[in-house]
């Protein structure tokens, strides 16, 4: 008796390691999901970083250059880029300096004889006509004061404006005078740009013009690098020429220095909802192209689709597919429709998915 069942554990033992050796192990794989995404084909359009704030800056008065900032400084708003020669400047307020405290005195007389005359009037000693002369001339003098003071504020303004300075913070760029030079009114002396506040700059056809529109996300790229922006602002006036319309794309973060030839990415069409996958889990062969889908019981079968557009991580593609279900999308080179499969991560699905 103890004969048979030791045999029949025997056999069933090896039965049971016979199964064991024969199912196959499963293949370990990451999916990703089936998704619903707003998506419009993109056409690149050539483009470059800018500098919101990009001026040559201008001498309001003449002089003789003193100072200029080197190229290359870095300043802040109000900081100087340049000093002029103000010696005449100064020598002219010391002058008019006295010229005010001239009138004030004239002013101070001719209104304390007002003041006189008026006290006479009540006596009819003076005629209407002296005390109207008497008044004339305290008006004038009065002008007379006016005049010499803002004779000195401008003196003084000018005085000021002999310190060039930074409208808004750069840097320096290029120097259009030397020191010792002679500038004139309105002359440039520096270019200074603003290194940190900068956006991309594309013009685009007119064509395009109606799927484009302020606070839209598009993508801008150059070599391979590629960055997410909004459109901050679109020019709504086309050139008769070229027939282009100009845009301005707001970025974050652009890390590029300006003059940075880019390529920004603007809807051809108008957006539409449509079914995506990971772009990794589309496989395209010669005569077509397909993706592995995993069932409920953790097998993966062979579906055909045809891609339409596609974003920088997803891809629009019609076929026997639904929001949600899930795709290989690593670990799939060498898996056969039917063989089953072991999930060791997701990846997640996008929350906004921008034209491209």
């Amino acid at each position: 008796m103890r004969r048979t069942v030791y045999a029949t554990a025997l056999a069933l033992g090896l039965v049971t390691g016979a199964a064991a050796a024969a199912a196959p192990e499963r293949a370990a794989v990451e999916v990703g999901t089936v998704g619903s995404n707003v998506l419009a084909a993109g056409s690149w359009i050539p483009g470059s970083i800018v500098s919101r704030s990009d001026a040559r800056i201008a001498s309001v008065i003449a002089g003789r250059v003193n100072w200029i900032a080197e190229v290359g400084t870095r300043v802040r708003a109000g900081d100087p880029i340049a000093r002029l020669d103000d010696t005449v400047s100064r020598l002219r307020l010391e002058d008019l300096k006295a010229q005010v405290a001239r009138a004030r005195a004239q002013h101070d007389v001719a209104n304390s004889q007002l003041e006189r005359f008026n006290r006479l009037a009540a006596t009819q000693v003076l005629s209407a006509s002296q005390l109207e002369d008497a008044r004339a001339q305290r008006e004038v003098s009065n002008d007379d004061v006016t005049r010499a003071n803002a004779q000195q504020r401008q003196a003084q303004y000018e005085i000021d404006q002999s310190v060039i300075r930074a409208p808004f913070p750069g840097v320096v760029t290029e120097r259009f005078i030397q020191r010792g030079e002679y500038v004139q009114v309105g002359a440039a002396t520096v270019r200074l740009v603003n290194t940190t506040d900068t956006e991309a700059r594309a013009t685009a056809a007119l064509d395009l013009a109606a799927n484009v529109h302020p606070g839209q996300a598009v993508t801008v790229r150059d070599h391979g690098i590629e960055r997410t922006g909004r459109v901050r602002t679109v020019v709504p006036v086309g050139d008769d020429r070229s027939r282009q319309f100009e845009v301005r794309v707001a970025l974050a973060n652009p890390q590029w220095l300006v003059g940075t030839p880019v390529e920004v990415s603007l809807p051809a069409t108008e957006a539409r909802t449509a079914v995506t996958v990971p772009r990794d889990a589309l496989v395209i062969r010669q005569n077509h192209s397909y993706v592995l889908r995993v069932t409920r019981i953790n097998t993966v079968e062979e579906l055909d689709v045809t891609p339409g557009v596609g974003t920088e991580d997803r891809v629009e593609v019609s076929g026997p597919l639904a929001p949600g279900d899930r795709l290989v999308v690593r670990g799939g080179e060498r898996l056969a429709a039917g063989q089953a499969v072991r999930i060791i991560g997701t990846m997640q699905l996008p929350v906004q998915t921008h034209p491209g």
